[in-house]
């Protein structure tokens, strides 16, 4: 939640600089600036004071001097017309020193509002927004932008990753950690091996399921430590990564644990279960709805939603009368999950729970079975006077591609509320809808991690497969 990140204390990490690893992602060199531009541009003329500056600049940047080249830049005239090339020069330069809104001001000026996106542009200039603020000062804008690195798994990426395994944020560690799994970097990341040491659980698990998700067997007899000699859910995700590592004997030992007292040990398991995915966890996972603590039982609805079977349907809808509208929320997303369209008539009975949040969830999980009239429900809740119910709504129609959710998603990038405008940013970048321009606006928020989203959803929007327009 925005609001409540605002809040958090402010920390300062105190350490080496990454600009090798931020230049790395310029990505472009001074000749493919130059030699790539259309005929049309490069041959525009120009007076001779714009030539004298356009050869200055490109002189400044060959030798990295990208201040120059911007204070060339704003030496022009208001009243003169600069060339495309200059202004390709001064939108890189404000990338390479990690200016992306300005660079943002230069993009428009190079691509109209009503024009094609150019990617060879747009896309590093969506991840400097991200990468420019890896070092904020503000713990929670670190965390927004390793979160957005950690759910694209960018290779290119690395330097950046593996500085966040040295930041003083355990949350923003974690997810640099995660980052570097879903890039495929693990099996050769130095860093991430030395995570496994790190003072805090959560970085070390997350280290030990990237490492072990990339089959680096070197960390079997560390794992194996943890597993005889930890009493906590550290324990169960050392299990799993031996498991997936080989050695299947340790389900045992998952399984045993779900039964365990520790309310957090059962959490752990059941969410293992329900990732491993193993037929003869299914008994397991269905006991777990029946538990004595609420949140364990939202925690096996969630992982027989990750376990995918059918035959996980009968104890998902008894989770969906549970007397915890959380454990009912998860159930519902879950059943969606499932696919099985002949679920629909129990998830549009939720559509009209008391509680809001479970209304929420049932739309998703009937957007998930594809039934696009749910989307009518989604707006109701775009409308809500509470703003966590109106990002509840964001979040739901995230689960599909119909055009007119993008309709609602715009409206409610629009929302007075920090909460609402980041959900629906986040679901536009899995929108099969034209929702480029509206990602754009939303490099203009006014709160930083509603832009990081924005710049995530661009990118996710970026490496969608182009579909070619049919012949007539």
């Amino acid at each position: 939640m925005v609001t409540n990140c605002h809040a958090r204390q402010t920390q300062r990490a105190s350490r080496s600089t990454i600009a090798a690893g931020l230049q790395v992602l310029g990505g472009l060199i001074f000749s493919a600036i130059i030699v790539g531009l259309p005929p049309a541009e490069a041959g525009t003329p120009t007076t001779p004071s714009g030539t004298t500056l356009e050869r200055e600049a490109t002189e400044a940047f060959k030798h990295a001097d990208y201040d120059r080249v911007l204070k060339l830049w704003q030496s022009i005239p208001p009243e003169d017309a600069p060339s495309k090339p200059l202004i390709r020069l001064a939108f890189h330069s404000s990338l390479k020193l990690g200016r992306p809104e300005e660079a943002f001001a230069l993009y428009q000026r190079l691509v109209p509002t009503d024009g094609q996106d150019d990617p060879a542009l747009l896309r590093p200039l969506a991840l400097s927004f991200v990468t420019s603020h890896v070092r904020d000062s503000q713990e929670y804008v670190r965390i927004a932008a390793y979160t957005v690195l950690a759910e694209l798994g960018l290779a290119e990426t690395q330097a950046i990753l593996e500085d966040g395994l040295l930041d003083s944020s355990v949350l923003v560690r974690a997810r640099a950690a995660e980052a570097i799994g879903k890039a495929g970097l693990a099996g050769k990341s130095g860093p991430l091996l030395r995570a496994l040491n790190d003072a805090m659980p959560t970085v070390r698990i997350a280290a030990m399921n990237a490492l072990s998700e990339a089959k680096v067997t070197a960390i079997m007899p560390q794992l194996i430590v943890v597993a005889r000699t930890d009493d906590g859910p550290e324990a169960v995700f050392a299990y799993a990564a031996l498991y997936r590592l080989g050695k299947h004997d340790m389900l045992t030992d998952i399984t045993g644990a779900a039964t365990l007292p520790d309310a957090d040990i059962r959490m752990a398991a059941l969410g293992m279960l329900g990732q491993l995915k193993r037929p003869s966890s299914l008994s397991v996972l269905s006991q777990g709805v029946y538990d004595p603590e609420p949140s364990v039982r939202a925690f096996a609805a969630g992982a027989l939603g990750d376990y995918g079977q059918a035959s996980g349907v009968a104890p998902l809808t008894h989770a969906l009368s549970d007397e915890s509208s959380r454990v009912r929320a998860v159930a519902a997303a879950s059943l969606g999950k499932l696919g099985i369209r002949e679920n629909r008539p129990l998830l549009q009975t939720l559509t009209r729970d008391a509680n809001m949040q479970v209304r929420a969830s049932a739309v998703e999980g009937l957007l998930r079975l594809g039934d696009t009239s749910a989307v009518l429900l989604a707006a109701d809740l775009a409308r809500h006077p509470d703003p966590s119910i109106r990002a509840a709504a964001a979040h739901a129609l995230a689960a599909t591609s119909d055009k007119q959710a993008a309709v609602v998603l715009q409206a409610l990038l629009q929302d007075q509320q920090p909460q609402p405008r980041l959900l629906a940013a986040k679901a536009l970048g899995k929108s099969a809808a034209p929702v480029m321009p509206l990602l754009k606006k939303g490099l203009q928020d006014s709160d930083v991690a509603i832009r990081l989203a924005a710049a995530g959803s661009l990118l996710q929007q970026l490496r969608r497969p182009v579909t070619a327009p049919k012949a007539h």
